[in-house]
């Protein structure tokens, strides 16, 4: 029994912080409504805590975020609406899913294009380590041999 209790509070501590994020305080009343807040949520990013979106944050910025989610929302604002007027004040950072457009096409395009760079590049090394000769591949010269034998004579 005790087990079956330790498994189940792990369990309920793994699942349950995103749930307690979100304060009573902060949900609509419109079922509707929250359901839209806590989508928008999911797509925006905490400032502080970086790899949480905001509406599984417990931070103060995160906290004031989904307010901010939620007036504009109540003001009658679309999802698309909220999500530019986020962006707009906090920065592209904050989304979860950067855009593919201007600067950030650099960005997306650097990973697969270093890749193949890289591949390229241990082709060419492996080529070249090859083609190269070896230590001692070489054979002495009558006169080297000679000097070499009356080095280790002494």
């Amino acid at each position: 029994m005790k087990r079956l209790l330790l498994i189940l509070t792990l369990v309920l501590t793994q699942v349950a912080p995103p749930v307690w994020a979100v304060t009573p305080d902060e949900v609509l009343e419109d079922p509707v409504l929250e359901a839209r807040a806590r989508e928008i949520s999911k797509g925006l990013r905490c400032v502080v805590c970086r790899g949480e979106n905001i509406d599984e944050s417990n931070a103060g910025i995160a906290k004031d975020m989904r307010i901010l989610v939620r007036e504009l929302l109540t003001e009658g604002k679309t999802n698309d609406e909220v999500m530019d007027f986020v962006v707009e004040r906090y920065g592209e950072f904050v989304l979860m899913r950067p855009t593919t457009e201007g600067a950030n096409k650099l960005l997306w395009a650097a990973g697969p294009v270093l890749f193949v760079l890289a591949l390229l590049m241990a082709g060419l090394w492996l080529r070249a380590r090859q083609k190269a000769s070896g230590p001692g591949e070489e054979a002495l010269s009558a006169e080297e041999r000679a000097r070499l034998d009356e080095l280790i004579k002494g």
